[in-house]
């Protein structure tokens, strides 16, 4: 998930906004497979209520109420008006977020490594559930799909520098028209595109480097 610049009318994410999430109660309240799959169906679907949301991510309307609720009382969603009770629907205050616990606090990082691991499991699924089924996309969608491996021998301040460069061409896409906070600006046979990024160590470095190993670019 992640964003553009103010709230346009009518719909509550902040385009640009990402939400930088410190403390270990916000992330504890984030760490559940259904909170999380919520957050997602609002980001495609736009504003829902319970019950409709329950539909898309096949929980009851119940449950849903008592997440969003859960959801709501930490800034991550807001009522977007009109209705009531499981009829009134929901909206994200945010589509970004990074999880930056503070150096040292390691509940806070306990938390935010057990949320990074639902989001990741969740995306990751998403991944494998494309390989089973590409078969049933139209040939340009095959087609336009990539996957790649690469192997660099990088300083820390190489790769710093690299993932620095590709987050700004994926953000630039990103924030394309303000088509990921808005359905209705979504353009007509687009659909949800999800790109991962991992870049870390296979390795630790060569103790018998030259000089400079392990020093910025």
């Amino acid at each position: 998930m992640s964003s553009e610049d103010a709230a346009r009318p009518g719909h509550g994410a902040r385009p640009g906004e990402v939400r930088k999430i410190t403390d270990a109660r916000t992330l504890r309240a984030l760490a559940h497979p259904v909170r999380i799959a919520l957050l997602e169906a609002l980001l495609h679907g736009g504003a829902q209520t319970a019950t409709e949301a329950g539909e898309r991510i096949g929980e009851s309307p119940t449950t849903c109420s008592f997440h969003l609720r859960q959801l709501a009382k930490y800034g991550f969603v807001e009522e977007a008006g009109g209705g009531q009770g499981r009829a009134r629907p929901w909206r994200l205050t945010t589509v970004g977020m990074s999880f930056a616990p503070a150096s040292g606090d390691r509940e806070a990082e306990i938390a935010s490594e057990v949320t990074h691991r639902l989001f990741r499991e969740r995306q990751l699924a998403r991944y494998e559930a494309w390989l089973a089924t590409r078969g049933s996309y139209a040939a340009e969608w095959q087609d336009a799909a990539s996957d790649s491996e690469y192997v660099f021998y990088l300083t820390p301040g190489e790769l710093h520098q690299m993932n620095a460069e590709v987050h700004e061409v994926l953000m630039r896409w990103f924030r394309l028209d303000g088509r990921v906070e808005d359905p209705a600006r979504r353009p007509r046979g687009s659909a949800p595109v999800e790109a991962l990024l991992f870049s870390y160590p296979i390795a630790l470095p060569d103790p018998g480097a030259g000089p400079g190993e392990g020093s910025g670019g």
